[in-house]
């Protein structure tokens, strides 16, 4: 049996959980009050740098669930996500629209990827 890795641990959650060679990311945010560019922008530094630590890059990353809280973002969204994802690694995806955590969020990254 593999063991449970957990990294980043607070009450709520891990930022970090590994296990059988998958890591998961708890959601990633950006700064609240930047626009759904520059908080996709931090979004995606934080999952560089938390899949960076796990073991993995964004050429493993399996699956990505991003909510926005208005689908009128989408367009700005992507622009910064296609100049992102590294060419012939799309992973599957879903988008949506969500009530986020506070009102300054525009935009939550869920990320599931592969170690090694």
């Amino acid at each position: 049996m593999t063991d449970i890795t957990r990294a980043h641990v607070g009450q709520r959650m891990s930022q970090i959980v590994t296990h059988n060679g998958t890591v998961y990311l708890a959601g990633q945010v950006g700064n609240p009050g930047d626009s759904v560019a520059e908080q996709t922008k931090t979004c995606i530094e934080k999952v560089d740098t938390l899949l960076a630590e796990a073991g993995s890059d964004p050429t493993r990353i399996l699956q990505c669930t991003i909510w926005l809280a208005d689908m009128a973002d989408f367009a700005e969204m992507n622009a910064v996500w296609d100049a992102w994802v590294p060419d012939g690694h799309a992973p599957a995806r879903a988008c949506g629209e969500a009530k986020l955590a506070t009102p300054d969020y525009k935009v939550e990254f869920l990320v599931t990827a592969a170690q090694g």
